[in-house]
């Protein structure tokens, strides 16, 4: 099945599709590659913000010496180096809890759970990175971060109690 009519059966039925994620077997690549195409969709999603800063349209938080390469390259290393090692501990993280309320899942099946959970929901922040580049920060931005916050919650703990079901 394709990537992306799994991303979008996700948002109807993310049990479903995790199961059968899981069902496939345990691969280790498959996950690597989730949170990695992720977490470069995630950086694409800052190139709208940082060209607004680099621009003078929004103040930096970087020190005035440091121009717009400089930011894509610390935001290229947060994002594509640094997250997926967060991702990793926070999905143990997330495995110690589900196991100690009970949870019968495996570590890759958390693994998979958040990985795939950050995956689905990067339209909404390619979309927050459009809204915070032609609108800037407002209201506007903290609706659709919201929006994601809401929707990758719901759409990660619906993958963690299919993994996790005893």
């Amino acid at each position: 099945m394709a990537l992306t009519a799994d991303i979008i059966r996700t948002w109807r039925a993310p049990r479903t599709v995790i199961r059968r994620l899981l069902d496939q077997g345990r691969r280790e690549d498959r996950a690597v590659a989730f949170v990695m195409i992720a977490c470069f969709l995630i950086f694409v999603a800052q190139w709208p913000r940082l060209s607004r800063i680099a621009n003078g349209f929004e103040p930096s938080p970087w020190p005035p010496e440091i121009n717009f390469e400089g930011m894509m390259t610390y935001t290229f290393y947060a994002v594509v180096i640094m997250l997926p090692l967060v991702m990793y501990g926070l999905a143990a993280v997330a495995h110690l809890v589900a196991r100690a309320l009970g949870g019968q899942g495996s570590w890759y099946a958390a693994r998979l759970s958040l990985f795939w959970a950050l995956l689905t929901t990067t339209p909404l922040l390619l979309l927050h990175g459009l809204v915070r580049g032609f609108i800037g920060p407002g209201t506007q931005s903290v609706l659709i971060g919201g929006i994601w916050a809401v929707v990758f919650g719901y759409i990660w703990i619906q993958c963690m109690r299919e993994t996790e079901a005893p």
